[in-house]
């Protein structure tokens, strides 16, 4: 079955880039490299064609924060907090290579809507929905889709089972179809990437429908 056959129509659709920034790929082998990272933009590419929308976020992580690993802290070990749970390498550190979206892709600004998260050094969100882990503060992303009738979303990006997971779950949660091509993705680790398919296809937890769209 093609993918097109499982969408809505174009006018309902929106494509969804998650954190294709080169420090999340091997370009930048110091941050946080995802084997493979930097050779899926011509897939989100291809995959915008299919939508009427496209939408974007960029982790934006000062270079002092909280959750940042140590030599006593490695990365993915916990660490307490409200809005953030495991400590990582510094990346994505605004004016850096590792900041950057991949060649290949729009600037920021040539999309329709885009989110940069994770600016405060003790807030570290996942997905691009919300800027907090209790879900109050809205970043606008699925309000504005909302708003323009987008029915279904078509995401891929960085990484498989943590930012994209996190934003198929919360898509989900608020009543999109949610569709996300393996070959527009590439995950931090075997294991929990071969587990987040089967995460993101359990039924979303209080999901809320989707307004029906106003008639003229």
């Amino acid at each position: 079955m093609c993918l097109t056959e499982l969408l809505p129509g174009r006018e309902r659709i929106a494509s969804f880039d998650v954190d294709l920034q080169k420090g999340f790929t091997p370009l930048c082998p110091d941050e946080l490299p995802v084997p493979e990272g930097d050779r899926i933009e011509g897939e989100l590419n291809a995959l915008a064609r299919h939508a009427a929308l496209r939408v974007g976020s960029k982790d934006a992580h000062p270079a002092n924060a909280s959750w940042v690993a140590d030599d006593n802290h490695p990365p993915l070990s916990p660490i307490e907090g409200d809005n953030m749970d495991l400590r990582w390498p510094v990346r994505a550190v605004p004016g850096t290579r590792g900041f950057e979206l991949l060649d290949g892709l729009p600037h920021p600004s040539r999309y329709d809507f885009f989110v940069w998260k994770g600016v405060e050094p003790d807030m570290h969100p996942y997905n691009a929905c919300f800027h907090d882990f209790a879900r109050r503060l809205s970043t606008g992303l699925v309000e504005f889709l909302r708003a323009h009738g987008i029915e279904a979303v078509i995401v891929g990006g960085l990484a498989t089972d943590y930012c994209v997971k996190s934003n198929v779950l919360e898509l989900r949660r608020a009543g999109f179809r949610v569709i996300v091509n393996e070959a527009a993705e590439r995950g931090v680790a075997l294991d929990t990437t071969r587990a987040a398919p089967d995460e993101c296809r359990a039924p979303a937890p209080n999901s809320s429908p989707l307004p029906r769209p106003c008639q003229p």
